[in-house]
């Protein structure tokens, strides 16, 4: 067994650089990247031993490579990932990669020697379910960083996700960098046979993004079985299982080289046709009762994608719609900050790693959902715009501009935004920059600047560095933007590593007035420091657990103006993951708050001004992801403020059948302050419904009840997808008020209700 080292050796060298007190105009931003695009550039590369991709010709894409041209090449070696690092697969598995002049292909023949276990168990698009899988990873820019996933099952379903940070993430750096509402054109098929399950993936080169040098084209390549009955992984490379999700490391790909082919330029045009009902209701003159409102919508919309290079893709959307989007995850706040929530819109999801500015925990310098909706969530219209993702050069480059309508108080906006980043020093290290501005009609704006590094230290060792300042013309004197005043600045070294002693030590600086008005922040004025130190024991042979880890966090924000503690917690975490793949972690918090105003949770219960500190302890468990019953939880508890609390959360899952499959959530939170007298309770339930009949048909519910809004909220999408790009949904939504009682006047029952039919048909020019 070969293991993939991430040791490198490469050269380094310090630049020093004086920055005046005034450099943050909007040019310097690139004079800088210029500077650093002259003195930066890639030294010390490793030498790559590459496996290439051959030609293959005269199959018939059905699901079952047994044709001659499949046998002519050869399988790649595979090893187990879990439960057994290193070890023979217990299956037979033969996993093979080609390409002709218009797609790469991949293709499985998965020997089982049960074929009553082999498990398919949906026929539902994006869902794996606990099914036996065939999953590929393609780091199609080779930047060791982002890449495409590609997964079908036994039923031929298609699951594509992009992932981003290198499938990792810092105490700072906490974030998502899986994106699964990412979609693109491919195919899957499959078979289920006496001898196992087979299949055939074909991935157009018009969907992937490329950079072709003399003929040739260098990508990373990972590929993995998952038999889920067994709870084994099958990988190729020989990855082990060194972080969480290695097996999704980018960097840790393997080199694939494919001779002879150009990239094939996509131009589709997607028009959509909408219809609907939508209701609602306003108090009438009297202001005694409430009248329903009706809106007939009829709209006609679309997008456009066109590759401007290899390299480089343009989007353009013209009345932009998003109807058929998911509807957000209800949720409780017991905190004194913002909710985030996840973007969820298609048009914001390609290559949408390149956009990422994190600039500590949830805080971001973009955050697409800034552009056409509300911070309560409500939609604004978008007039349209242009994206544009992809490398010039040796820069990978994203650009976006979009105009929203006009909305009640809020203005006709411009929403603009330059990224731009580049490799240096190594493989594994880049330096970037962001430019982002928000305009108004009414004369407002809000420009926000910054400048990040990713470095590779040395082994797994890296260093972040990230700097952004804000400009606005919000009048709080002349001395608003000056200095320190608007910026943010971010350093953490991590090791990303799971064996022996791991750390994570992170620090921010964030001024007074520090705003991204496209951006996402919960809090400035502050300096925050993070320590994360453990230790992790990786097992070969243990009849038990896969790895155990023993950690101790902690972190505090100090106020800037008197260096006074704001928030502090610390605490030891054990966790673990075990031979059937499930697991677990217990924790034990120390929390400090230092609360300047009061902070209320509800009308009627609150926290009032002081200094607490306060105590929890906290357990989760999750059952294998295989089984077709399972169940994820947590419970905490301890004290809360001058309080108690109780946290609990339960989240089975049960696959009927591959046409049905059924998810809950349960969220309870139980706070009491008994010297006060206050109590609260919070209490919000999820069910999905996913039904399939075939895979092109299919419908997903989400029902959800939310005590602390007394509301219950349905959103139902039916979709018929009669091929990739071409799709009718239907679209319903109701808001129902469970105690219309609690307000005079009475609120009527059903609060908000939307039925909506669209049709979308993608042109391939």
């Amino acid at each position: 067994m070969q293991l993939i080292s991430l040791n490198t050796d490469h050269k380094s060298f310090t630049q020093i650089v004086l920055i005046p007190k005034n450099f943050l105009s909007y040019k310097h931003i690139f004079l800088l990247l210029l500077f650093f695009n002259t003195i930066c550039k890639s030294i010390g590369q490793e030498s790559e031993d590459y496996l290439i991709i051959p030609e293959i010709k005269n199959i018939n894409f059905d699901g079952m490579p047994d044709e001659v041209a499949w046998d002519a090449i050869d399988p790649v070696p595979v090893v187990q990932y879990e439960p057994n690092a290193g070890a023979p697969p217990t299956q037979k598995t033969e996993i093979r990669f080609a390409h002709d002049e218009n797609y790469f292909y991949a293709s499985m023949r998965g020997y089982d020697t049960v074929k009553s276990g082999i498990r398919g168990n949906t026929l539902y698009r994006d869902r794996l379910a606990g099914s036996d899988h065939l999953e590929i990873l393609l780091d199609t820019y080779n930047d060791n960083e982002t890449g495409y996933l590609f997964a079908t099952t036994p039923t031929a379903i298609r699951n594509d996700v992009a992932v981003t940070n290198d499938a990792t993430g810092g105490t700072i750096s906490v974030g998502g960098w899986l994106n699964r509402d990412f979609n693109t054109f491919w195919d899957a098929k499959a078979k289920v046979t006496e001898e196992g399950w087979f299949t055939e993936i074909r991935i157009p080169f018009s969907s992937l993004r490329f950079q072709e040098n003399n003929g040739e084209v260098i990508m990373g390549l990972s590929v993995q079985r998952k038999i889920a009955r067994k709870s084994e992984r099958i990988v190729y490379p020989a990855i082990p299982p060194v972080t969480d999700w290695a097996f999704l490391r980018p960097s840790l790909a393997q080199k694939i080289k494919i001779i002879g082919i150009k990239s094939k330029k996509q131009f589709y045009v997607t028009p959509y046709a909408l219809a609907g009902l939508q209701q609602w209701n306003s108090m009438n003159e009297a202001q005694n009762t409430y009248e329903r409102k009706n809106d007939f919508k009829y709209e006609v919309g679309g997008d456009m994608k066109l590759s401007l290079t290899n390299y480089l893709t343009l989007d353009l959307t013209i009345n932009t719609d998003f109807a058929q989007a998911e509807a957000d995850d209800q949720q409780v706040n017991l905190t004194r900050f913002s909710l985030f929530y996840p973007e969820k819109r298609q048009f914001f999801q390609e290559r949408a790693g390149i956009f990422d500015f994190k600039t500590g925990g949830l805080s971001r310098l973009f955050y697409s959902r800034r552009i056409g909706l509300t911070i309560d969530g409500d939609l604004v219209p978008i007039y349209g715009g242009a994206r544009i993702v992809g490398r010039v050069g040796t820069w990978d480059l994203g650009f976006l501009n979009m105009q929203t309508a006009e909305v009640d108080s809020l203005p006709s906006e411009n929403f603009g935004l330059l990224r731009m980043r580049r490799r240096v020093f190594n493989e594994y290290s880049y330096i970037g920059g962001m430019l982002t501005s928000r305009i108004g009609m009414n004369g407002n704006y809000n420009v926000g600047l910054g400048l990040d590094g990713l470095i590779r230290m040395f082994g797994d060792d890296f260093m972040i560095i990230k700097y952004a300042q804000t400009f606005d013309n919000d009048p709080f004197g002349d001395k608003k933007n000056e200095g320190f005043n608007s910026a943010r600045i971010v350093a953490e070294w991590q090791r990303r590593r799971r064996r022996g002693v791991g750390y994570d030590f992170g620090f921010i600086w964030s001024g007074i007035n520090y705003d991204p008005g496209m951006g996402f922040v919960q809090r400035n004025d502050f300096k925050f420091g993070t320590a994360d130190v453990s230790y992790t024991w990786l097992y070969e042979n243990n009849p038990v657990f896969i790895w155990q880890k023993l950690a101790i966090t902690g972190f505090s924000y100090i106020l800037n103006n008197n260096n006074s503690v704001q928030s502090a917690e610390f605490g030891p975490e054990w966790s673990f993951s075990s031979k059937t793949t499930s697991a677990g972690s217990i924790d034990v918090k120390a929390s400090y708050e230092n609360l300047l105003e009061d902070f209320y949770l509800s009308e009627d219960e609150f926290v009032p001004v002081g200094d607490y500190l306060f105590y929890r302890v906290g357990a989760s468990y999750r059952m294998p992801l295989e089984k077709l019953f399972n169940i994820r939880s947590r419970i905490e508890a301890g004290t809360f403020y001058d309080g108690t609390r109780l946290s609990l959360s339960l989240q089975p899952s049960w696959y009927v059948s591959k046409h049905l499959e059924l998810s809950a959530e349960y969220l309870y939170e139980r706070v009491r302050f008994e010297k006060r007298n206050q109590y609260f309770d919070a209490h919000i339930t999820r069910l999905r419904i996913g039904t399939a009949l075939n895979n092109k048909l299919s419908t997903n519910a989400l029902i959800q009840y939310n005590s602390t809004l007394d509301l219950v909220s349905a959103n139902v999408r039916f979709r018929y997808n009669f091929r990739e790009g071409n799709d009718l949904w239907i679209v319903y939504n109701e808001g129902l008020n469970t105690t219309p009682y609690r307000h005079i006047p009475e609120l009527p029952i059903s609060d908000t209700r939307t039925f909506l039919f669209k049709y979308t048909y993608t042109f391939h020019m």
